[in-house]
């Protein structure tokens, strides 16, 4: 709420320089702000009495929007990268996907580990359970189980993230 808008009795005033001019009503705050040329901004609300400020408003919101622009850049984005499997992997193509999810896991991502099954290798989804259990041991020094493995449809998958 800015000028006009404020409807309080009393408020606590904080001056341009950050200096406080104690509690007024908003009426007297409000002709502070218009002498100086500037805005009478409530910035805590829920406070008792409520806080405002005599700041340029423009300038206010301007400080805000780079604030969080800010707190924007700092967030990391955590993607989901697949590793696929088939049942009859063989040893050496089973390091190599290892690889593949180590750097992944390296790079902060998530990993989602898919065994897939065609055909008759539906008949046996149990014996190939291993595989996946296989591929997280591998991974254990860099990597814990987020989801374990679990059938769906005609594939299984688990999910690994970095180890804290």
């Amino acid at each position: 709420m800015i000028n006009e808008q404020i409807r309080d009795r009393e408020v606590r005033v904080i001056g341009e320089d950050g200096q406080q001019l104690g509690i007024m009503s908003a009426r007297e705050a409000l002709q502070l702000a218009a002498e100086a040329e500037l805005d009478l901004v409530k910035i805590a609300p829920k406070a008792q009495p409520p806080v405002c400020k005599i700041i340029d408003y423009g300038k206010y919101r301007y400080e805000l929007a780079r604030k969080e622009k800010e707190a924007k850049k700092k967030q990391k984005t955590v993607e989901i990268k697949e590793v696929r499997l088939s049942p009859n992997i063989d040893k050496n193509d089973l390091n190599t996907k290892v690889n593949n999810a180590k750097k992944f896991i390296g790079k902060g991502n998530k990993v989602k580990v898919t065994l897939r099954f065609r055909g008759r290798e539906m008949a046996h989804v149990q014996q190939t359970k291993h595989i996946l259990d296989d591929f997280a041991e591998l991974l254990k020094d860099v990597a814990v189980i987020e989801k374990p493995a679990k059938l769906e449809g005609r594939s299984m998958s688990m999910v690994l993230t970095e180890k804290r």
